[in-house]
């Protein structure tokens, strides 16, 4: 792999996920990253110690008390020189801190501030809220995957890709914010437009794309394209029905229908269930 961001200076203060996520993401593009902690730690590391680890493992830790005059002096001096700030803390303590336009200081910073919800950035939340709101919930069971705060990383990296193609052309840093809850309304709009959620075509209303019980569990069946759908049609024999397809999963396995589906080109996998064990 090559590394586009060998350069670039990162330094984090961010702890939870989507901040710790985007600095991954920027390490694994060859940014040299400073993650700085407080002295209390990252909750994530308690939360999900290898997770925590596998993300800070291109990254360099450093344990400071920036509120305490003597360490903020050390993250002065790793400001310095960086490229980018992260930060996940609400924008009055970003100001506090004095870091809310930290190119005032340091010219070349561009400042990448990941928040909560767009239009208050002060009120609380996390990535549950701002599923709330956003039509991606199915009560009561609870989300197997954080969208807001992986959608997040993902839309932090992209604007500290923008922010150093824009200082390219100003010679300048400039200070750039992320909501956590616009990304979940992007995800939202999967349910707002009627493709996924219930009774929507991609939601169960379509045969071809569903979740179907088999001999030994269950498989996902996603013959969206004509070509995927009428291959199934003819592979498993089926009339297009939901009843039709259900008749030809129910007696096989997994295994079974993985290798029918790879021999015939189909889009057909074994569907691995969330689990809390490796």
């Amino acid at each position: 792999m090559t590394h586009p961001l060998a350069g670039v200076e990162v330094v984090s203060l961010a702890v939870n996920l989507p901040g710790p996520l985007a600095a991954a993401r920027l390490a694994e593009l060859g940014a040299t990253v400073t993650k700085v902690e407080p002295p209390s730690g990252d909750p994530l590391a308690a939360a999900a110690p290898e997770w925590y680890a596998k993300l800070v493992a291109r990254q360099t830790v450093v344990t400071l008390d920036i509120k305490q005059d003597g360490d903020r002096g050390k993250l002065d001096e790793l400001l310095a020189t960086a490229d980018l700030l992260i930060t996940s803390m609400r924008p009055s303590a970003l100001a506090k801190l004095g870091l809310a336009q930290p190119q005032q200081r340091f010219p070349e910073l561009s400042l990448i501030e990941i928040v909560g919800h767009a239009e208050d950035p002060e009120v609380p939340g996390h990535d549950l809220n701002y599923q709330a709101v956003h039509a991606t919930l199915t009560p009561p069971q609870m989300p197997t995957v954080p969208i807001a705060d992986m959608l997040g990383a993902e839309r932090a990296v992209s604007t500290a890709l923008a922010a150093l193609v824009a200082r390219a052309t100003t010679g300048v840093g400039q200070p750039y914010r992320v909501a956590l809850e616009e990304a979940a309304a992007r995800a939202g709009d999967a349910v707002r437009y009627r493709l996924m959620g219930p009774d929507a075509v991609l939601g169960g209303a379509f045969p071809g794309y569903g979740i179907y019980e088999c001999a030994d569990g269950h498989i996902a069946l996603g013959a969206v394209e004509p070509h995927f759908f009428m291959g199934a049609l003819g592979v498993f024999e089926a009339d297009g029905t939901h009843e039709a397809f259900r008749k030809a999963f129910a007696d096989k396995t997994i295994a079974e229908l993985e290798a029918i589906a790879a021999a015939h080109d189909l889009p057909i996998n074994g569907v691995v269930a969330p689990t809390t064990g490796k």
